[in-house]
C-alpha cells in the first residue's frame, strides 16, 4: 500500500514539475550480460529501438539531437512526436524530453551501470508521460495491455534478449511468407 501511495506521489510531482495535466511514471531495471560500452552504444542509436520495442515502429534521426519516433497505439493507430537530446554522457546515460506541442508528452533516461564482475551491465529505465485522457487513458491502456509500464517491462526482456542472443523470441504462428511456424 505505502509503495502505490509513494508511486502516486512521484506521478503527481513530475506532473507538477514539467507542467503537465497528469503523469505516469514508473522505472526498471535489466541486467544484461554484454560490456557497458557495447549495450551503451546499441541503445544510443535510437533506430535500433523497432528492433526489441514492441509498438515503436520506426525512429528517425534528424540533426542536433532531434529525433521523430512513431509509435503503434490501441486501435492500430499511429502516434508520432519529436523528441530531443536533454542528456548524453557516453558509457554512463541517456535521456530525452519530447518538444513542445508533442501528441504525447514525455521524459526518459536510461543508465548504465557496471553489474557484479562477469555479469554485465544494469540498465535502467525511467521514463514518464502525461498520458492523453488523463487516469482514464492509463485505464484504457490498462485493458488493451497497452500500459506503457507493462510495456516497457516486456520491452527490457527483449532488448536483453537481442543484446545477449541477436534475436527476440516470439510466439508469432506464420512466417513471414505466410507459411505455418513449427
Amino acid at each position: 500500500m505505502t509503495a502505490q501511495v509513494d508511486q502516486h506521489d512521484l506521478a503527481k510531482e513530475t506532473a507538477d514539475i514539467l507542467g503537465w495535466d497528469d503523469a505516469a511514471v514508473f522505472g526498471r531495471s535489466v541486467t544484461v550480460n554484454k560490456p557497458r560500452h557495447e549495450v551503451y552504444a546499441f541503445w544510443r542509436d535510437f533506430q535500433n529501438f523497432p528492433s526489441f520495442m514492441e509498438n515503436v515502429r520506426s525512429v528517425t534521426i534528424a540533426d542536433s539531437g532531434l529525433s521523430h519516433w512513431i509509435v503503434e497505439a490501441p486501435g492500430g493507430q499511429t502516434v508520432e512526436w519529436d523528441s530531443v537530446l536533454t542528456e548524453d554522457a557516453p558509457g554512463d546515460l541517456i535521456a530525452w524530453s519530447s518538444v513542445e506541442g508533442a501528441d504525447i508528452k514525455n521524459v526518459g533516461r536510461i543508465e548504465f551501470k557496471d553489474a557484479a564482475p562477469g555479469r554485465g551491465t544494469v540498465v535502467t529505465a525511467t521514463i514518464a508521460y502525461d498520458p492523453p485522457g488523463g487516469r482514464l487513458g492509463i485505464l484504457l491502456a490498462k485493458l488493451f495491455q497497452n500500459e506503457p509500464k507493462l510495456q516497457a517491462r516486456r520491452d527490457l526482456r527483449r532488448f536483453k534478449q537481442f543484446m545477449e542472443t541477436g534475436e527476440v523470441a516470439t510466439a508469432r504462428t506464420h512466417l513471414d511468407n505466410g507459411e505455418r511456424g513449427q
